[in-house]
């Protein structure tokens, strides 16, 4: 069936976000023209060790157009590849294969360049650097510390507790501890008002970030904004946190979009290949939703999930699993902490407190979806049937087509 157009009141979309023109010469005029910060060619003159710090397998990055002209600015300066390390930021998500970085980063690459995979658990990996003023004790990967000169790249999107992703980022969570990620992402951080998708003013998931990311001595980025399919629109090089800011900017203006009022169903993506690979992602397009669905209203997730619940992500499926109601995950992320993807579990706990989830993926089981508290359904024509016998043949519908690359606003009067 489709989405009667009497019920349909919304389709959100961002404004377009065109690529440029030459994708590869953005990127190079953001490395000539660098936010707060020398050339990068200038501050890698005399340098011995140059650590690149890149984005993992979740985040669909244009490395082919990033990382060569960052090579050839340092090649500039008398670098040579033997002496720059590719240091992948996988966070908590599990370390990938050799296929998986030719993949990911190129053939040429990764014969050219020595990669290595952060282990967040790997305590030989790590140095501690202190404490941050959030009481997050900071713990990263020590060729952060070994390294002359510390260079991260990345993608600037909607990130639905840090704000924005891209950044300091790639520090924490990036290339951190457990237990560093584990305070940064805690009950009480998760849980600020103020850590939602879209804000970093007064978010202290991201002013924590950002401490870490100075006491490691993050000392330049690339970062990228992407339209649609992929491709290079902007390109911000620079410090770490003025770089950041710009790119941010130019994308809070285009996905940033004013809702008249909140709907009874909403249905949404996770945003395509590759964040739909898994459920555990798909929280992220769930929580776009959550914040213009009605309460006790329906949000419906189209999610592919080609790896199911999520590698290496089983304890996010037992905190809910485990737990009578939502409420009960909750109360025990507070009483057990810190569990492994306890913060997935908590929002996904917070959505399904305020509204029913019916997931659309053909690649996990139903019965597994049945046991997180959420309804099962092999196609979007199922779950309209079901979220309509709920909610009435007169229920208003807004339709999120981008998932967690927009952030829906409602619009305030006067």
């Amino acid at each position: 069936m489709d989405c009667p157009d009497e019920n349909l009141i919304s389709i959100v979309t961002p404004l377009e976000i065109k690529a440029a023109s030459d994708e590869k010469g953005e990127v190079r005029r953001s490395l000539n023209e660098p936010i707060g910060k020398k050339r990068l060619s200038d501050l890698a003159t005399g340098k011995e060790s140059i650590l690149l710090i890149v984005s993992d397998y979740t985040r669909a990055v244009p490395n082919e157009k990033i990382i060569p002209p960052i090579i050839d600015e340092l090649e500039k300066a008398g670098c040579k590849r033997e002496d720059i390390t590719a240091l992948v930021a996988n966070g908590l998500h599990k370390p990938i294969s050799k296929n998986e970085l030719v993949q990911f980063y190129g053939r040429d690459l990764v014969e050219e360049i020595e990669f290595v995979n952060h282990d967040a658990e790997d305590e030989s990996q790590l140095i501690k650097l202190g404490m941050t003023s959030f009481k997050t004790e900071v713990s990263v990967n020590r060729l952060v510390v070994e390294s002359d000169l510390v260079i991260a790249t990345g993608l600037i999107e909607p990130h639905f507790f840090a704000g924005y992703s891209g950044g300091r980022k790639s520090i924490l969570p990036g290339v951190s501890g457990v237990e560093s990620i584990c305070q940064n992402h805690s009950f009480r951080m998760i849980n600020h008002p103020l850590a939602r998708s879209g804000v970093l003013n007064g978010n202290p998931i991201h002013e924590d970030m950002i401490e870490a990311s100075r006491m490691s001595g993050l000392d330049y980025i690339l970062n990228v904004i992407v339209d649609r399919h992929g491709r290079v629109a902007g390109a911000f090089a620079g410090d770490p946190i003025e770089a950041h800011r710009c790119g941010v900017s130019f994308l809070d203006e285009r996905v940033k979009v004013e809702v008249a009022s909140k709907a009874d169903i909403v249905i949404t993506s996770n945003g395509g290949y590759p964040l739909d690979r898994d459920l555990y992602q798909a929280v992220k397009g769930m929580s776009t939703a959550e914040a213009i669905v009605k309460n006790g209203g329906t949000i419906i997730i189209l999610s592919e999930c080609i790896d199911g619940i999520g590698r290496g992500h089983e304890t996010f499926y037992e905190l809910l699993a485990e737990a009578k109601s939502p409420d009960d995950t909750l109360e025990r992320i507070k009483r057990e902490e810190p569990i492994k993807d306890q913060w997935q579990a908590q929002i996904l706990a917070r959505i399904l407190k305020t509204a029913n989830v019916i997931v659309v993926t053909k690649n996990i089981k139903h019965s597994l979806i049945e046991d997180m508290h959420m309804t099962p359904a092999s196609n979007i024509d199922e779950a309209l049937k079901l979220a309509l016998r709920d909610a009435g043949s007169d229920a208003k519908i807004i339709a999120v087509p981008d998932g967690p690359y927009i952030i829906p606003c409602i619009r305030r009067e006067g």
